[in-house]
This record gives structure tokens, C-alpha cells and sequence, in this order.
């Protein structure tokens, strides 16, 4: 088969691979409809992950057909269209009980990361029961491929560790696609002002579409400033970090008013500094998380009855053949206004 291979920093290469095989009762193999490409996928090219080794299949994110199931599997059959969550779940650990799949002992973010991922015509799904969702008639594939990472990604590390409430006052740095997924499932919660920031005023533009109620281009290095000016000078109540750089987490702890919250999305593959001469006294509350798809029934439901359209974050579609060219596209989204590009297998 055709697969995206990460070869070590700043490498990459399609080449010819062997199928995955069926190597536990509780796998299945899946073959891959549609992928695509994530901003986490660039930080292991820019050598940010560590645990990603030279060799491996890229990509944690797709919808698919179930070509092959381990003899435990009976929730899912040979033909069953199902959609691949970027979290791998045993569901039976101390941490999968808790519903922190992301910790599980066996499993979490193990696809296009310890264990080949979904950026080829095949994949090995491992626990397939708790880690495929079941796709129903009718559904719309190519928003399903954005419920696999960035949707509950945004939702369950920015909007829900931000405690984004009625009425309250958000800013979220970084108008790319996490962003704007936070975005778009921060107003679930009615905020009064959701505020994008970032560098890039096509983004800001398509962040003010989203149902943003203020953009803020920083590049002027005033951000703080504009941000103070729109909130009476006390700052915001939640802030989000969706960029993943030691500036835009040193912004955002200085946009939080006393008594908000920081809430990390970014992956950080540097140090950052944390202020706490500044921020010791202000009862501000600092999240980190990564993401554990205990959303995604829900924000399945939310697709399915339009609640919420996420094909609104496909600005590019390419065959596996191009993905090359898609992640140069993806790579290099200022000059191309990419957000999520779309790979069919």
C-alpha cells in the first residue's frame, strides 16, 4: 500500500509499505476513505515528539470501511463504515475508567505517533470497539474527518478546561484550525465576546464568519492592548492557547483577568515561562489537557442534526497520491489560506 512515512526531522516521504496485519483480537484493520493532516503532524517534523520515531506512518485522524476484524470484535463487521478516533482506548485501565482515554496504559495517542497512523490506504486500529465510532446512513464523511482530532481537540482542551459560561468574555489565540474549532464549540456555551487572535488577517477574516465577535491581528506586537481596550481594561475570563509557541502562551497570561482561566491547547516542544510573579495573586486557574474524544458522541449528534458544520474548515482536498503537496499546502497556510486540507485514499 501507499503510505506518508516520517523519516526524521524536516523528512517525509510516500512509499511503498506493507499492509498492516491483525495483530491482537481486539484489532481491526480499516480501509482508509478520507484523512488529513494536523498541526501535531508538523511538530513531529519540526522534531517536537519526541516518542515519533523515523519509520513511522504518519496521521491520527480518518474515516474509513472496516476491511478485517480480530476474533474479540463484535460491535464492528467487514463493510461497517466507521470514523477513527485520534485517541486509542482499552477502556478498562484506571485511566480509561476515569475517562481520561488520553492516559491510557495501553493506548492513547499511539496512531501516526508509537504505532503507524491513518495517512495510508490502511490502518491497524487496536481496541476497535472503544477507539471506532459507527457512521450512520447519510452522514456527511468529510465533516466526520474533523470530529476524529480537531473538533473535540478544541472543544473538550479549550472550551471545556477554559469553563467557557454564558455571558463570559474568551479570547483565542491562534485563528487556525484548533482554534477555530474552538471557535465554533465555544458558542454552544452563549459566551458575550469570543475575541480571535493571530497573525494573519485572512484567518481573522474567516474567524469573524465563524461567529467571532472581535479579531485582533498581534503583529503589531499591541494585542494586549487592543484586547485591554475591548473589555473596560480588565482582560478576559477564559483565554485559549491554540498555537503551541512560548510567545502566544506569554500572551495569553497576559490577556486573563483576575479570577479567569488559561486553557492550553498548543504543543509545546520548548520551554515556556510562567510568570507567577505576575500571576501569583490574581486566582487565575491553568489548564493543560490532551484531548480524550469523550465528546464525540456528542459532537456527532451536533453534525448530524447541522447543529454545527465542520466542512467550513476544508479550504483544500487532495488525493493521497498529492500528499506531498498537501502537506506543503498545509505547511505553508499563509501564503496558500489553507486551514484543513482533505486527503482521499
Amino acid at each position: 500500500m501507499k503510505a506518508l512515512v516520517y523519516k526524521g526531522p524536516g523528512d517525509k516521504a510516500l512509499e511503498d509499505h506493507p499492509k498492516p496485519a491483525i495483530t491482537a483480537p481486539t484489532d481491526a484493520i480499516v480501509k482508509i476513505s478520507k484523512t488529513t493532516i494536523c498541526g501535531t503532524d508538523l511538530h513531529i517534523l519540526k522534531g517536537d515528539v519526541a516518542t515519533c520515531e523515523p519509520g513511522r506512518i504518519l496521521g491520527h485522524e480518518g474515516v474509513g470501511v472496516i476491511a478485517e476484524v480480530g476474533a474479540a470484535v463484535t460491535a464492528f463487521k467487514v463493510g461497517d463504515r466507521v470514523l477513527i478516533s485520534c485517541i486509542t482506548a482499552c477502556g478498562k485501565c484506571a485511566y480509561c475508567r476515569k475517562q481520561m482515554y488520553s492516559h491510557c496504559t495501553t493506548g492513547g495517542w499511539i496512531l501516526g505517533n508509537t504505532i503507524d497512523g491513518t495517512q495510508a490506504e490502511f490502518v491497524r486500529i487496536p481496541y476497535a470497539e472503544t477507539s471506532l465510532y459507527p457512521i450512520g446512513k447519510g452522514a456527511d464523511e468529510d465533516a466526520l474527518v474533523m470530529l476524529s482530532d480537531i473538533l473535540p481537540t478544541g472543544f473538550e482542551c479549550g472550551v471545556l478546561n477554559g469553563k467557557v459560561q454564558p455571558g463570559n468574555t474568551v479570547a483565542i489565540v491562534g485563528s487556525g484550525p484548533i482554534g477555530l474549532a474552538a471557535l465554533l464549540s465555544a458558542q454552544f456555551y452563549s459566551p458575550a465576546e469570543i475575541i480571535m487572535i493571530d497573525l494573519d488577517d485572512n484567518r481573522l477574516d474567516v474567524a469573524r464568519r465563524f461567529g467571532a465577535t472581535a479579531t485582533v491581528n498581534s503583529a503589531d506586537g499591541k494585542a494586549v492592548e487592543a484586547v485591554m481596550a475591548l473589555t473596560g481594561n480588565r482582560g478576559v475570563d477564559t483565554v485559549i492557547e491554540a498555537v503551541g509557541i512560548p510567545a502566544t502562551f506569554e500572551l495569553c497570561q497576559k490577556l486573563v483577568a483576575p479570577g479567569g482561566t488559561i486553557a492550553n491547547i498548543g504543543v509545546h516542544g520548548t520551554k515556556v515561562d510562567l510568570h507567577l510573579e505576575l500571576l501569583w495573586d490574581r486566582n487565575i486557574t491553568i489548564t493543560t489537557r490532551l484531548v480524550d474524544t469523550v465528546s464525540t458522541p456528542m459532537l456527532m449528534e451536533t453534525v448530524r442534526t447541522r447543529k454545527i458544520d465542520p466542512t467550513l474548515l476544508i479550504t483544500h482536498r487532495f488525493k493521497l497520491e498529492q500528499i506531498l503537496e498537501a502537506y506543503k499546502t498545509f505547511g505553508n497556510a499563509a501564503d496558500t489560506k489553507a486551514l484543513k486540507v482533505l486527503i482521499e485514499a
